[in-house]
């Protein structure tokens, strides 16, 4: 159970990101120690992420510090895998304290029975290459194999090869995973908010079932999160200390 307000944030691809989006998160993490409860990191934090037994990625030290410093201020942190950050371990849980989840994530979050998922492959057609290839990267073999390439070997290869997703925006605008969304509501009438991220397309409204959908944007792009309270999921937009409502949805009442 995540408890109210909750900030949801995703996909900042800490690494190629422009400095100022790293500035910008450090800002609202800080912000989340007296204004949150609770935040969810949903997928691709990092462009690349990956735990060595000795080592760890350079990029993004303070922003793991900040997550650290709001566990140890007593604010529940979910981070959910993504394509990008999907081989998290000890440093993440242990060290940092954040609870990191691979693959979908279904719990009560500020009292909405929701489902988070961070998008990559859920388009039927359209993402099924990249499904098969996704079976090869989290195959623990491939894993292990990977882990016997030098940090330095192992990141460039890693970065070379993902601003092809990075720099990618969806022809369609979003919408293919705006229809998983609303297929989701659609299969399972108890859900209140599904919650998605992934495309870089920011999005939220209610589906014919009543439920709530949303995706918080890409934080590399513009800092927009998600601030969900008991009573309505906001879209708001970080602007200096201050949050700006951009678009609000109310609860349903059940």
């Amino acid at each position: 159970m995540l408890s109210a307000p909750c900030f949801v944030l995703s996909d900042a691809h800490l690494g190629p990101a422009p400095e100022e989006a790293e500035r910008t998160l450090l800002e609202l993490l800080a912000l989340a120690r007296t204004a949150a409860e609770s935040v969810v990191i949903n997928g691709d934090l990092f462009d690349f992420w990956f735990e060595w037994r000795h080592v760890i990625p350079r990029t993004g030290f303070r922003v793991l510090a900040a997550l650290a410093s709001l566990r140890d201020a007593g604010v529940d942190v979910l981070w959910i895998a993504g394509n990008h950050d999907c081989w998290g371990g000890d440093v993440l849980t242990r060290d940092v304290g954040v609870t990191y989840h691979v693959g979908p994530w279904r719990g009560e979050l500020a009292g909405w029975r929701t489902l988070v998922e961070h998008g990559d492959g859920l388009r039927e057609k359209e993402d099924a290459p990249y499904r098969r290839l996704r079976t090869i990267l989290r195959n623990p073999l491939a894993i292990r194999a990977f882990r016997w390439l030098h940090p330095d070997t192992a990141t460039r290869i890693a970065l070379r090869s993902s601003h092809t997703s990075r720099n990618m925006r969806p022809r369609d605008g979003g919408e293919g995973l705006r229809r998983v969304a609303l297929e989701r509501l659609r299969g399972d009438p108890s859900l209140d908010l599904y919650v998605f991220g992934h495309s870089h397309a920011t999005a939220i409204g209610r589906s014919a079932s009543g439920g709530v959908f949303a995706n918080p944007g890409a934080w590399m792009d513009e800092p927009t999160f998600l601030r969900v309270t008991a009573e309505r999921v906001e879209l708001s937009r970080l602007s200096g200390t201050a949050i700006e409502v951009v678009e609000t949805v109310p609860r349903r009442e059940r």
